[in-house]
């Protein structure tokens, strides 16, 4: 039997990073079997349609790296195939029409159950619990469980991939198939993602949609790797991995029955990650795209290799570095923070100093003469350092000192030094 499976998320908004795994997860499927993997958009509900949403869920798959096969399938396209396969049922009398709508007529005895291919647990439904329901709307466009059902058929659907939402509508999607004659595929229902307050995943737990993710410096490879250890663990143990090495381990059986939590410091954490792991062309040349409208970009390479390890996302490179290429807006309350009594004639003594050291100035030279500096003026080497580096960046937090300060050059220095002096 050929693999087929399909990601089928409604256009109601911007992808969710939620949805993401859903997706990953029938990717990987489908991979590893030499199986196709599609793309559904299910767009017959029109009320809830959000103009955008189609093209920002093609985008955020194709910047993932997560090719779907052909062309997306929309449901809205496909409406009178719906209504052909309604008009079967209620000719077979599994169905009936009621106030401009059809129903489909439920079981009403006996039990409806599948093996689901996560845990290997068997849903079981009694179908003295099942009401009929609507199949086709009076507006001709229809619902969820026919187009959803059809579809899967049609497409040749399996594994069936979906969040544990939907194991309600088992009972509905099984009966539709027997309805209809149709062999019933296999069923896979994934966890449900939570926030770290075991609350169902929300913005405020960090989650958002993909594209946020995206400009806020989220790597697509980082992002995946994140979302496929969210309920799963490789064999390997390996916890950073390619998406072809995940294609490689991944099994469905070896997800976590267990609702996993989406932790937005661990997925930052993976993210600087693959950050240091690149080199630092790569990263320059990352950081370039990312940075496509600063003013600066073609200045970034010489920075790179004192910012790599101080980066989780590509979006921190600006407020750790901007310093570098624009003159700071002193805040004297930044100075106020050090342990120094007077700190304009620290910095006076400084830049006497800085005046008289050889050019271009050497790092051992240039510590070991501060370091002296601080001891004459009682004033602790931390703190000496930490002067310069306020009154070079405005900022108590930067890149290494000395690296920094060479980027900038010496003429540069001494002019901010300077003008940080005029606060007093």
């Amino acid at each position: 039997m050929e693999v087929k499976t399909r990601f089928a998320p409604s256009p109601t908004g911007a992808l969710h990073i939620g949805g993401i795994r859903t997706a990953l997860y029938e990717y990987l499927v489908a991979k590893k079997n030499q199986g196709t993997f599609s793309l559904r958009i299910e767009d017959s509900d029109r009320a809830r349609l959000v103009e955008g949403s189609v093209e920002d869920i093609v985008q955020t798959l194709e910047w993932l790296g997560l090719d779907f096969e052909g062309e997306p399938v929309l449901q809205s396209k496909r409406v009178d195939i719906y209504k052909e396969h309604a008009k079967k049922l209620v000719e077979k009398g599994s169905a009936y029409e009621q106030d401009g709508a059809i129903y489909f007529k439920t079981k009403k005895t006996g039990k409806t159950s599948i093996v689901d291919l996560v845990g290997n647990r068997k849903i079981e439904f009694d179908n003295s619990t099942q009401d009929d329901f609507v199949i086709l709307k009076s507006d001709g466009y229809p619902t969820y469980h026919l187009a959803h059902v059809v579809d899967d058929r049609l497409m040749e659907t399996n594994p069936v991939i979906r969040g544990a939402e939907w194991i309600s509508s088992i009972p509905k999607h099984l009966m539709l198939f027997e309805a209809f004659g149709w062999e019933v595929p296999r069923y896979a229902h994934l966890p449900i993602i939570l926030g770290p307050d075991k609350s169902k995943l929300s913005k405020r737990h960090g989650a958002k949609p993909v594209s946020e993710f995206k400009k806020d410096g989220f790597l697509p490879e980082a992002i995946l790797n994140y979302m496929a250890l969210l309920g799963w663990t490789p064999p390997s143990g390996k916890e950073i991995l390619s998406l072809g090495e995940m294609a490689e381990e991944f099994d469905l059986k070896g997800v976590n029955l267990a609702n996993p939590v989406f932790d937005i410091a661990k997925l930052e954490w993976m993210n600087g990650e693959y950050i240091r792991r690149m080199s630092d062309e790569q990263l320059t040349e990352k950081l370039q795209e990312f940075l496509v409208d600063h003013p600066n970009k073609d200045k970034i390479a010489p920075s790179v290799p004192i910012i790599k390890d101080r980066i989780k996302k590509l979006a921190d490179f600006i407020p750790l570095t901007d310093f570098l290429w624009e003159s700071p807006e002193y805040d004297i309350a930044q100075f106020e923070k050090l342990n120094i009594k007077n700190k304009k004639e620290a910095l006076e003594k400084i830049l006497e100093q800085l005046r008289t050291m050889n050019k271009p100035w050497n790092t051992e030279i240039f510590e070991k003469t501060f370091r002296e500096l601080a001891e004459e003026e009682g004033i602790k080497a931390g703190d000496m350092f930490q002067l310069i580096r306020v009154a070079v960046s405005g900022q108590l937090v930067t890149p290494p000192l000395f690296e920094s300060i060479r980027i900038l050059g010496e003429e540069e220095v001494v002019s901010r030094i300077e003008k940080a002096m005029g606060l007093w």
